[in-house]
């Protein structure tokens, strides 16, 4: 079962996290390491990755970030940032915003969290409008990696 829960406090994000952030977290049972969980989580299915090309075509002609480098360690579409045993973090920094995920693994549990740092307006503005493909995206991530 999917749970939304608190991001953990040993977690990257957790450190992160200022007042006006975005930091949301959902945890389901695997005892997979965090870079195989990660994998698996976002590996997008055909519905999020047509969303990500909607995405990337809206905001392209605002300077937003549409791809990144792929000679980078990535896990699905964003650059690796931190990895340890426990946890992996990626994301990256754009105009509008920052943005984070963490996949962490403790006590056969897989903790899913999402950290988002607008820099401004449209950063806000942006992060309302993707908010309800965010929670259905993570959600159905978490539902394959319990399946798998």
């Amino acid at each position: 079962m999917v749970t939304k829960t608190t991001t953990p406090s040993q977690s990257h994000l957790y450190a992160r996290y200022e007042e006006g952030d975005f930091l949301d977290c959902y945890t389901v049972a695997s005892n997979k390491d965090p870079r195989t969980a990660a994998d698996i989580l976002l590996t997008m299915p055909w519905w999020a990755r047509a969303l990500m090309v909607m995405r990337n075509l809206l905001v392209a002609p605002f300077g937003l970030t549409t791809e990144t480098n792929d000679q980078i360690d990535k896990i699905g579409l964003f650059p690796v940032d931190a990895e340890t045993d426990t946890e992996i973090t990626a994301g990256f920094d754009d105009k509008h915003l920052e943005f984070r995920i963490s996949v962490l693994r403790e006590d056969g549990m897989i903790y899913l969290s999402t950290w988002v740092q607008p820099h401004n307006v449209w950063g806000r503005l942006y992060l309302g409008l993707v908010m309800p493909f965010h929670i259905l995206i993570i959600r159905n991530a978490l539902h394959r990696l319990r399946k798998t």
